[in-house]
């Protein structure tokens, strides 16, 4: 197997992982999983693709993302894995769709309106 090659966006943030072959070493913006995303839910959101697969230690991958904060960063990098393991073995995408991994959650920012405070709260109205 090479190395494949896939993205995933969640928000601002943009993923691009490599995945290949390995002993389970995953490594995000050239450090450790575990030391960039510290908090054990993010990590368990990053590793979601492999248990559901029961793939888990068998891939090294390795990303870079950009963009967004840790939530959204740690789930953009859950859909471009989600989206490899399928490129890997058509038979993974059921289980993974089935878990709403290969969803791109289309929700984002709503921006500022001229003429008012943020996106929808408004200056005081007077009548008088």
């Amino acid at each position: 197997m090479e190395v494949i090659n896939t993205l995933g966006r969640r928000k601002t943030a943009i993923a691009r992982i490599y995945i290949s072959k390995g002993k389970g070493n995953v490594v995000v913006n050239n450090k450790d999983y575990k030391e960039f995303f510290p908090s054990p839910l993010l990590q368990k959101t990053l590793m979601d693709p492999f248990e559901v697969v029961s793939e888990a230690g068998n891939f090294d991958v390795k990303a870079n993302v950009r963009g967004g904060g840790i939530s959204g960063q740690a789930e953009a990098i859950r859909l471009a894995i989600s989206r490899a393991l399928v490129e890997y073995n058509e038979e993974n995408r059921p289980a993974l769709k089935a878990k709403g991994y290969l969803t791109r959650d289309p929700r984002m920012v709503e921006r500022k309106k001229f003429g008012q405070k943020k996106a929808r709260k408004r200056f005081q109205f007077s009548k008088r």
